[in-house]
């Protein structure tokens, strides 16, 4: 009964971190829209979630602790845990994230407007899916589609290369309007950054399923 009770709790906790994956993905989104429209209400609404996302964090992390500490794990199911954990850690930094994009659309409501340069529309899209599909891979435990995820964040990378240096050659033209162009250049970053740590999730999760560490080796 006790072992029945602890895999319950496991699946508890596998869908408590999916459910705090799915809520960030959907500030990204709400994020990009909010930078899109220059809806600074949207925005604001979304920079107030990350305190959700935060609370999140602490109780699951909190409850992995107990977990342990209660259930002492056999190798498999503490990997399982350290896993949520390390996965949560990410998953609260890139909800910082979309709050800073959400932050430079509420600064971006004085400037002059400026039209958003397609590469950071394309570099959310990829980061998104990112996430979403590292997310699938950690209910599936599918490490093909987590080494997929790791692939697609040089696409990423490229864009932002270039998306600095286009912005940099406008700015050389155009120096009046630097305020509100070196805000997109913060946005890009904070999408460049939120790619990164959804390769963090899919590599977590390839320590997860094969119990190999794949940092810095993909």
């Amino acid at each position: 009964m006790v072992y029945r009770h602890f895999d319950v709790e496991l699946e508890q906790l596998k869908e408590r971190v999916t459910a705090m994956g799915n809520m960030v993905e959907a500030q990204l989104e709400g994020a990009m829209q909010a930078l899109l429209t220059r809806d600074v209400d949207k925005a604001n609404v979304i920079i107030s979630k990350d305190h959700q996302v935060n609370a999140m964090e602490v109780g699951i992390d909190e409850d992995c602790i107990r977990m342990i500490a209660l259930h002492q794990p056999e190798a498999r199911d503490l990997r399982f845990i350290i896993t949520a954990m390390k996965i949560i850690t990410d998953l609260e930094r890139m909800s910082d994230l979309a709050a800073n994009i959400c932050e430079r659309v509420v600064e971006l409501k004085d400037e002059p407007p400026v039209p958003i340069p397609p590469a950071i529309s394309a570099m959310a899209e990829i980061s998104r899916e990112m996430l979403h599909a590292a997310l699938d891979a950690f209910v599936s435990k599918n490490t093909a589609e987590a080494l997929r995820v790791c692939r697609e964040d040089e696409r990423v990378n490229v864009i932002y290369r270039e998306l600095v240096r286009s912005i940099v050659q406008d700015l050389s033209r155009e120096p009046e309007r630097i305020s509100p162009v070196i805000r997109l250049l913060f946005v890009s970053r904070s999408l460049e950054r939120f790619a990164d740590h959804a390769t963090n999730v899919a590599e977590i999760i390839v320590y997860l399923v094969e119990g190999k560490v794949i940092r810095h080796l993909v």
